[in-house]
């Protein structure tokens, strides 16, 4: 109780006073003098993460989350709050709106109508069974989401979304940070893992492309394990996860109208049915296919997702003790490993199910 309590405190204490009077410019001008410690601060973490991550290898994203925990003191500090709050809402939602614009109408319906809908039953699946196993190991509802679209979707960035449309409660706020920590371990093991099954049972290049693209988390691993098994499973397993990464609008409207009626969360705390960063999720999908987006753009967009994502999971891990994930015990990681196997079967099944087809 003590802890809920100290949350709610905290969360108060970073909202930024009213700027009344003055102009527009002015008002613009302190909350970012008021912002500008703390964004520095998620800055530096996502650029020693970035760069652990391209000497040493290994994922960036993790990387940022155990570096923002290991400073958690800062979170203390008044005027480090706002912007490390402006980083955990504001560099998040900016981030997964920017992930639209790398997909393309063209890119999904490469895959298929028959692979479609198969990725599609399996990504639902997956999201249905992660509410089943929060349901039989006592966990909260909102949990078995979180876990089942990270699993089933695109991993950390996917359980960033969908949190961002549940109750913005404190043990919703634990549960992600750890399946971040979850996924993108899974992911990496996976990257490794998978290409080598593939190759040692002779799958083609095409099918194990697409078999990895429906079932590695994060979109980095997926591209790099195609490319362990060459050009035409690369392509395959890219063009296979953008997909999964496409099916996040629709899965984040689903949800979000399941929370908004309260049947998902004790709390009964107003939800918005779509959030703004979802609609430019999907207008940048809906430009990008028309060909209006240069490729410069398109490649400056991407890089600039990854950035904010990056920053966005550096400023959540300085907000986040580490007892306060152990707290959390061994149910959500059980939960994840069980959603992993199961969307890999799923996939494996309907993949070879339609090669006999």
């Amino acid at each position: 109780m003590k802890l809920e309590t100290g949350a709610k405190q905290s969360d108060a204490a970073i909202d930024l006073p009213p700027l009344s009077g003055g102009t527009r410019t002015r008002r613009l001008f302190v909350a970012a003098a008021l912002r500008w410690p703390g964004v520095v601060v998620c800055l530096l973490v996502a650029l020693a993460a970035t760069f652990i991550s391209e000497h040493h290898g290994g994922p960036s994203l993790l990387y940022a989350l155990l570096i923002g925990l290991s400073i958690n003191f800062l979170w203390d500090h008044d005027g480090l709050r706002p912007g490390i709050t402006f980083c955990s809402r504001t560099a998040l939602r900016v981030g997964v709106a920017l992930l639209g614009a790398r997909i393309t109408l063209n890119q999904m319906s490469q895959i298929g109508v028959t692979t479609a809908a198969g990725v599609a039953a399996a990504v639902a699946a997956t999201v249905l069974l992660g509410v089943a196993l929060a349901r039989l190991l006592g966990q909260d509802r909102d949990h078995g989401l979180i876990s089942g679209a990270a699993v089933g979707i695109c991993g950390a960035s996917a359980a960033l979304a969908v949190s961002t449309v549940l109750p913005a409660t404190r043990e919703n706020e634990r549960f992600t940070l750890l399946t971040v920590v979850g996924v993108t371990i899974l992911s990496t093991v996976a990257m490794v893992v998978y290409p080598l099954l593939l190759k040692y049972a002779g799958v083609p290049p095409q099918l194990a492309g697409m078999f990895m693209g429906g079932t590695i988390h994060d979109v980095a691993q997926v591209v790099a394990a195609g490319s362990i098994l060459g050009a035409t499973a690369a392509d395959a397993a890219v063009i296979t996860k953008l997909y999964r990464v496409a099916l996040l609008a629709p899965v984040v409207l689903c949800i979000a109208l399941v929370a908004r009626r309260g049947s998902m969360s004790v709390s009964r705390i107003r939800v918005p049915l779509l959030p703004g960063f979802m609609v430019a999720f999907i207008a940048l999908v809906a430009v990008g296919s028309t060909g209006a987006i240069p490729v410069s753009a398109t490649k400056a967009a991407t890089s600039m997702s990854q950035w904010l994502l990056i920053i966005a999971i550096a400023a959540s891990g300085v907000k986040t003790r580490l007892q306060e994930l152990a707290e959390l015990g061994w149910r959500p990681l059980a939960m994840l490993l069980a959603e992993t196997l199961f969307i890999a079967s799923v996939v494996a099944v309907l993949l070879a199910f339609g090669r006999v087809l």
